[in-house]
């Protein structure tokens, strides 16, 4: 049996009492209706895992007593930064998740020229909130250790100007796609617009910065599924995914 991952905000020693937030109180004990002598994985996002057993479960309350430190990490060596302009209903929620799925580094959610949501003031802030929730969960759920750094809402025209990585990407469909390179980066940064693209003002502004033109073939992709196909492929050549076809 698949044993639970769990993350705490608190600091983990081992051979230690906890009493867990009331988050990861809840879900164990309503959600997955644990008990007494269960087992949990738990990480705080500082690096590998603790097995822990637990002690005392309650409704709005759970005890556990960790084992020793298991330096688990299953990060990518290819660091990836991911600037996605915000999109309508559940779509960027879908977006995040998957993205921490595949390994990126850390995720800037931006506005731009047609971005059609808009997020102010408290509103932005519960909602950063919430995406910091599904990064959360995404990790729990893929066996990462360490969460993807969420960045405050920025306007895209800030965030290109600050991203300092190696290679740097904007999904443009309409190019002939970026330059060939023997060089393989350490990291990279991608540049994905909303529902209705990028302007060709911001796409130009992106490449004035050194923002390569990155194409995924002829056909035009939604906003949900162009980031996951761009990390993929970047993944499979730079990072740690590869395809093994049987023969």
């Amino acid at each position: 049996m698949r044993i639970p991952r769990i993350y705490t905000e608190q600091s983990l020693q081992p051979n230690a009492s906890i009493a867990l937030e009331a988050g990861p109180s809840q879900h164990i004990a309503r959600a997955l209706r644990m008990s007494e002598g269960d087992k949990v994985r738990l990480f705080n996002g500082e690096g590998g895992e603790f097995l822990a057993t637990l002690s005392e479960v309650g409704k709005k309350s759970v005890q556990v007593s960790t084992f020793d430190h298991q330096p688990l990490e299953l990060e990518t060596p290819l660091r990836i930064e991911l600037g996605i302009a915000i999109s309508r209903g559940d779509r960027m929620d879908w977006v995040i998740q998957k993205a921490t799925e595949l390994g990126v580094t850390s995720i800037a959610p931006l506005t731009s020229e047609r971005t059609e949501v808009k997020l102010k003031g408290d509103r932005a802030h519960r909602k950063l909130q919430h995406w910091r929730h599904v990064t959360i969960s995404a990790c729990e759920q893929c066996g990462r250790n360490r969460l993807p750094v969420l960045y405050p809402l920025a306007s895209l025209e800030n965030w290109i100007v600050g991203v300092e990585a190696e290679r740097k990407f904007v999904l443009h469909h309409r190019d002939t796609g970026a330059q060939k390179s023997s060089t393989i980066p350490s990291d990279i940064a991608v540049l994905i617009g909303p529902e209705g693209g990028l302007s060709s003002g911001e796409i130009s502004a992106a490449g004035d910065v050194g923002f390569e033109a990155l194409t995924l073939g002829p056909r035009i992709l939604r906003t949900e599924t162009a980031p996951l196909a761009a990390l993929s492929i970047l993944q499979a050549r730079w990072g740690d995914m590869s395809l093994e076809v049987p023969a």
